[in-house]
């Protein structure tokens, strides 16, 4: 089996869900919204059904839940799921696409072995790390018990190998940058053990990413490595090649997408750029006609949530009456 399949979906994810209780589901059941989180990390404690109010990724998470919220009001059933190895055995492989649109898919199976009023037809949307959820999914090939209507990609994450070129060069922002390569090595350790952070990271840099394996979020992380000294982070004559194809081969470029797709873009965003999203858009459209391209001006890397929620609801409300919504390509 490849990563995020089979079974274990009690165990594996989150079955924090949200519907209408009160009303009458319409004919078919509720249509399903499942949600695909941005960067949290890679340790336990980073997975949305550890949540607390005071918990180490509450910064990020509580931003998606007036999002969430509003989706329920307009009468979509919502569920989130943990990535594999987020509150489980085992690591995170973060970013790998397959394995995060196989537990995207798998949450809306097990919603609905909880409650049968959920309907077979759902959406996938997901922001940063969860936009390239959704577009991972929009590609994928699923069963026939439940049916893919469309994707929302808000500020899908890309170029995850440049980030040491970025570092190594100390780029300005660079610093900004650098948390998100302790969740990168991490994730590509999980995903495959031969890309050990003790072999290419100096002992400094090896010590944060290790406590993002077991305790440190996005946030801390920040917080930790924020007196490392961009040119003591990789030891010298480090194999960095290992590390930067596996996440080559995570990039959404080259995909096939098959259901009408809707990529939010934040004209203010500095940590997945206007630039790399349009590339990304680009090339789907070669392969794949119905992808509708939004860019929201003055909307930052978290503020492209919120500013795209009308556009994605009217986006699945047209997909839901049969109509494809306008597409850019």
């Amino acid at each position: 089996m490849g990563l995020g399949e089979g079974g274990g979906l009690m165990e594996r994810f989150l079955l924090r869900w949200r519907t209408c209780r009160d009303r009458r589901p319409p004919r078919g059941g509720w249509p399903v919204l499942s949600w695909a989180h941005g960067t949290t990390g890679t340790a336990d404690a980073c997975a949305p059904s550890a949540d607390t109010a005071n918990g180490p990724a509450h910064d990020y998470l509580s931003i998606t839940e007036s999002y969430l919220n509003k989706w329920v009001a307009n009468g979509y059933a919502v569920v989130q799921t943990d990535y594999e190895g987020l509150g489980t055995r085992g690591g995170h492989p973060y970013m790998n696409g397959a394995s995060e649109a196989n537990t995207v898919l798998d949450i809306v199976r097990a919603a609905r072995g909880v409650d049968r009023r959920i309907g077979r037809d759902w959406f996938v949307a997901g922001h940063s790390q969860g936009g390239q959820a959704a577009l991972y999914a929009a590609a994928g090939q699923w069963p026939r018990d439940v049916r893919l209507r469309g994707a929302v990609a808000i500020a899908p994450g890309s170029n995850m190998s440049q980030t040491v070129l970025y570092i190594k060069n100390q780029y300005p922002g660079a610093e900004v940058a650098l948390p998100f390569l302790f969740v990168l090595v991490n994730g590509a350790y999980a995903a495959d053990p031969s890309i050990v952070p003790e072999d290419i990271l100096t002992d400094e840099a090896a010590a944060i990413a290790k406590a993002g394996r077991t305790n440190a979020c996005l946030a801390q992380l920040q917080e930790l490595s924020a007196k490392l000294p961009l040119n003591n982070v990789f030891r010298a004559g480090a194999d960095l090649a290992q590390f930067e194809r596996y996440y080559d081969a995570q990039e959404a470029l080259g995909l096939t997408l098959k259901v009408p797709t809707l990529v939010a873009q934040g004209t203010a965003d500095t940590s997945v750029t206007p630039a790399a999203t349009k590339n990304i858009v680009s090339d789907l459209c070669k392969r794949y006609p119905n992808v509708t391209y939004r860019t929201y001006d003055g909307a930052d890397h978290r503020g492209s949530v919120g500013a795209s929620f009308e556009t994605s609801l009217a986006f699945a409300q047209a997909l839901r009456n049969g109509h494809i919504p306008d597409p850019t390509c």
